[in-house]
């Protein structure tokens, strides 16, 4: 993504095939690259047939064969506050009282509104659970962080202005604890590391975060290994971040030559040999409520991240028996 451009009316994205694209089809194309925004293939469709998606400037069809060198333009209306509407999705409530929720958030879960998916989110199922929250004039109500829409694990809620006042300023001071679990392609040779590499656009792809000097904001990643996978050249790593940067951790685990397992975006694209998301769960997380207590929580691991380890497990303990 070479370009973003955002009025009052909508957000138009232009998107430009990489070599490794040719003659994928335009819709498949748009929904991969724009895959953080949570929209669906059927969404994408829908804006091609509306003629919100233009390939040079025509309008074309979803099964258009892209080629390198164009310049796809996306039209993107945005969602409006009048959309927000509670809705009774579950939630797993690890932790409430009157300022916060603490909750485990599935892998699959969008936690905003964003262009092309005004609902289905966390933030509408929070709306139907917790309708005290004030939502401020902003589509985000409640939300002081966030996880990507394929990455499962623990965060934290406000539901009172001076929970989110609490919040925001530990996460200023970098005093929230916050741990992950990923699983990386490649065999990690230090048991421990740090990545201190500034994280910005990626001028090439914008749509993209990159490790970059130039206006990358400072960012620190630590980590340590867990166990090695010999025969299937993996690594499962326990990860603390000191700073909290957009796709911090996908980015810095790429950066070091070891990208998340099912990182469509950052990493591979043999996805499908072994996971149908990518690998990344927020384990840990602690930090201090608003009347001063600390607090921390830990998740385990969903139950299709356990499923992708003992299949790992099975395999090294069986190429191990026969040599």
């Amino acid at each position: 993504m070479d370009n973003t451009l955002v009025d009052r009316d909508h957000e138009v994205v232009e998107l430009h095939p990489e070599r490794t694209e040719i003659n994928e089809r335009l819709d498949k194309f748009v929904t991969v690259r724009l895959a953080d925004l949570g929209l669906s293939r059927g969404t994408v469709q829908g804006l091609i047939e509306a003629g919100h998606v233009l390939v040079d400037g025509v309008a074309r069809r979803a099964k258009f064969k892209m080629t390198p060198g164009e310049v796809v333009t996306v039209t993107l209306p945005p969602p409006t506050i009048d959309e927000l509407l509670p809705e009774a999705i579950p939630l797993s409530i690890v932790f409430e009282d009157a300022d916060v929720i603490v909750l485990d958030k599935p892998a699959g879960l969008v936690v905003h509104p964003a262009p092309g998916h005004p609902s289905g989110t966390l933030v509408n199922a929070l709306l139907h659970h917790a309708p005290e929250i004030n939502l401020g004039g902003t589509n985000r109500p409640g939300i002081v962080h966030r996880l990507d829409k394929d990455t499962s694990g623990l965060m934290v809620v406000a539901k009172t202005d001076r929970a989110r006042t609490t919040l925001a300023a530990q996460w200023e001071a970098r005093s929230v604890a916050k741990g992950y679990v990923a699983l990386v392609h490649g065999l990690v040779e230090p048991d421990e590391g740090t990545v201190d590499a500034p994280i910005g656009r990626d001028p090439a792809q914008r749509q993209r975060m990159a490790v970059t000097s130039a206006r990358g904001r400072e960012a620190v990643s630590n980590f340590v290994v867990r166990e090695r996978f010999k025969f299937a050249a993996m690594t499962l790593l326990d990860v603390e971040i000191e700073t909290g940067r957009t796709h911090q951790i996908r980015v810095h685990l790429t950066f070091i030559g070891h990208p998340i397992v099912g990182d469509t975006v950052y990493g591979r694209r043999d996805v499908g040999a072994v996971l149908n998301r990518q690998f990344l769960h927020a384990a840990r997380l602690g930090f201090r409520l608003p009347d001063g207590r600390e607090v921390a929580f830990e998740s385990p691991l969903p139950a299709d991240l356990q499923a992708t380890l003992a299949t790992l497990a099975s395999v090294e303990v069986t190429r191990a028996a026969t040599g």
